[in-house]
């Protein structure tokens, strides 16, 4: 690529890409100065992805709508800050100030009407400090049929500001219960939508401002569910890896005692186990292209996950530190492709693979396609509902850029160094020239059991941390024990390394010498677990509803899952061949 097109590409990562942090680090007032205050969306409180632009209902207009400039993260993650009519300058009081009087007509009524039903929340930043409440409520005290139901809009907004020195460190919001707007029948209304404000002295010094929002996930019983769910975790992991652990321990001695007998013995006898099939362990799999091609993206999503857990341990993510995942996801994907042609193109030479440019057009693909055609279908979705989660063109044409200028080149790069390192595989025993027949298996052998098998012990190492995590994603939890979530992770990948060794140990004993795909895909199983349970908690744990919100819910989980699968399946791979090659190692191979 041309020096030029690597400054475009510094640039887009500059200006688009990596936010500006917007803790207000900088903001420092004197008494009267003007205070930012942006409106950002409304939406269905159980909905949390079916957002709208916040004037998209009909609201008292500012005088002058001023859009704030966001970063690509913001964007993802469906923010649309536009300034907001009210005005909150610093340390300044006011008392039932009027924002607007306006009529609404019927179909205004009918737009809030049908807000309020759905319990739809607005959402503010003032300062960078996020603002939450509700629209309206609906009376339904001894009214059983629906048709009885009175809707009201809150019209009085009450804000209360905590204030220390020159900085703003705290900022709440209620509605005034008593200052209702009748909307139930279908008639003009007009509407007086006022709001107060009350300045407070603090003592929280400001860097320790965010730290409330953060505290609400790690209060003393959520700490201690979450203790409870890794020691819980930790001791059956440990109970089940030991017990195998133990069990492979002496099987393989006795293997290994009675193979070096049979040597000394009779050197004519008839070999049984796996040994027998030392001459096809190491047979090439079918589709090695593919297979190559999984493994390139698994290690790459496996780089991206610890890097991210890096940032979210040295604390980057913090509460509404808007779209920060987004950008990160993105940039760090962007920038370990490389990883993934390496990886790719190196094994699947040492695999004898003669086309590796198709090897790495595949690799590009393998996960990135899937992910493109679902977010063509979601973003399509987003358009025909007019919400904010759609992504506007500059935004699409901004992450095509990244993935032309940096990723795709870097794959490339990666994919000729991988075919230039000329690493042999490692085979421990020469391969014959025919394969030998598999012997006739029972059913629970079979790939779908033995996939059954292995993803429920890792599954169920991890099950009770994502409910928090399901309900920080898809809800309005605030997730920030990331250390928690991290020795969860750790756990994960031994436990999953461990079952898919055992698996091929097994397999490899009842002489099935097809261990290449099955040890990838009995790791890759958890994936599929994670995926159930998305069935289980969007039906029995959540409000979600709407077509809009279950395509979302399903579409992007079920790309978050095949990440999985390839992740796990690559660790569970990875494991089992540096297993295999240990036990024909330890013997004597003609």
């Amino acid at each position: 690529m041309a020096i030029g097109g690597w400054h475009v590409v510094v640039l887009l990562l500059v200006y688009t890409v990596i936010p500006v942090r917007s803790d207000g680090s900088n903001h420092k007032y004197k008494v009267g100065d003007p205070v930012p205050l942006y409106a950002n969306k409304v939406g269905p409180f159980h909905n949390p992805s079916e957002t709208y632009r916040y004037f998209d209902l009909p609201f008292c207009f500012p005088a002058h709508v001023k859009e704030k400039k966001e970063a690509l993260g913001e964007v993802l993650n469906g923010d649309r800050l536009v300034s907001a009519p009210y005005k909150l300058d610093f340390l300044q009081d006011k008392d039932s100030e009027i924002v607007c009087k306006k009529k609404l007509n019927k179909e205004e009524v009918a737009q809030f009407r049908s807000a309020v039903s759905k319990d739809y929340y607005f959402q503010m930043y003032y300062d960078d400090l996020p603002i939450w409440g509700f629209l309206g409520k609906v009376d339904k005290e001894g009214k059983s049929d629906p048709s009885e139901y009175r809707y009201y809009l809150f019209k009085h907004l009450h804000y209360e500001i905590f204030y220390n020195k020159d900085r703003v460190i705290e900022i709440n919001a209620r509605t005034d219960p008593n200052a209702l707007v009748d909307l139930t029948d279908d008639k003009e209304v007009d509407v007086e939508f006022m709001y107060s404000v009350k300045w407070k002295e603090t003592s929280t010094p400001f860097e320790k401002r965010m730290d409330k929002y953060s505290q609400s996930s790690s209060l003393p019983h959520h700490l201690e569910i979450h203790w409870f769910s890794i020691i819980n975790s930790c001791v059956t992991v440990l109970l089940l890896t030991g017990f195998l652990a133990t069990i492979l321990m002496r099987v393989l001695k006795n293997d290994f005692v009675k193979y070096a007998h049979d040597e000394e013995t009779a050197d004519d006898q008839e070999e049984t186990g796996w040994k027998y099939i030392h001459g096809d362990v190491f047979r090439y799999p079918k589709y090695k292209s593919l297979f190559a091609a999984a493994l390139g993206s698994g290690t790459q999503l496996f780089t991206l996950t610890v890097f991210i857990f890096i940032l979210a341990l040295v604390g980057v993510f913090y509460p509404y530190n808007r779209g920060a995942l987004f950008t990160a996801l993105v940039v760090i994907y962007a920038l370990t492709s490389g990883i993934a042609g390496y990886v790719a193109a190196s094994f699947y030479c040492q695999l004898e693979g003669a086309n590796w440019v198709r090897n790495l057009l595949l690799t590009g693909g393998l996960f990135c396609g899937p992910l493109f055609l679902t977010f063509c279908f979601l973003n399509t979705v987003a358009i025909a509902y007019s919400a904010t989660a759609a992504l506007p063109f500059g935004t699409i044409v901004v992450i095509f850029l990244i993935w032309a200028l940096v990723t795709s080149p870097l794959l490339v790069l990666g994919g000729i160094a991988g075919k230039n390192s000329k690493a042999e595989f490692q085979a421990p025993c020469r391969t014959t020239k025919y394969p030998r027949e598999i012997p006739p298996l029972p059913w629970y052998r079979g790939s779908l059991p033995q996939m059954a098998m292995a993803g429920f012990l890792p599954f169920s190492a991890i099950y009770i941390e994502l409910y928090y995590i399901f309900a920080s994603v898809w809800g309005h939890r605030i997730y920030t024990i990331y250390s928690i979530l991290f020795i969860v992770f750790i756990i994960l990948l031994i436990v999953t390394a461990f079952i898919t060794v055992a698996l091929t140990y097994f397999q490899l004993a009842a002489e099935d010498h097809e261990w290449w795909w099955r040890s990838f895909l009995c790791g890759g199983s958890t994936g599929l677990f994670i995926y159930s349970y998305c069935l289980y908690y969007y039906y029995a744990r959540s409000d979600m509803s709407g077509f809009m919100q279950t395509s979302f819910f399903f579409g992007y989980m079920a790309c978050i899952c095949y990440g999985f699968f390839l992740m796990l399946g690559t660790v569970g791979f990875r494991a089992a061949l540096f297993f295999v090659r240990h036990i024909y190692h330890s013997i004597k191979c003609e």
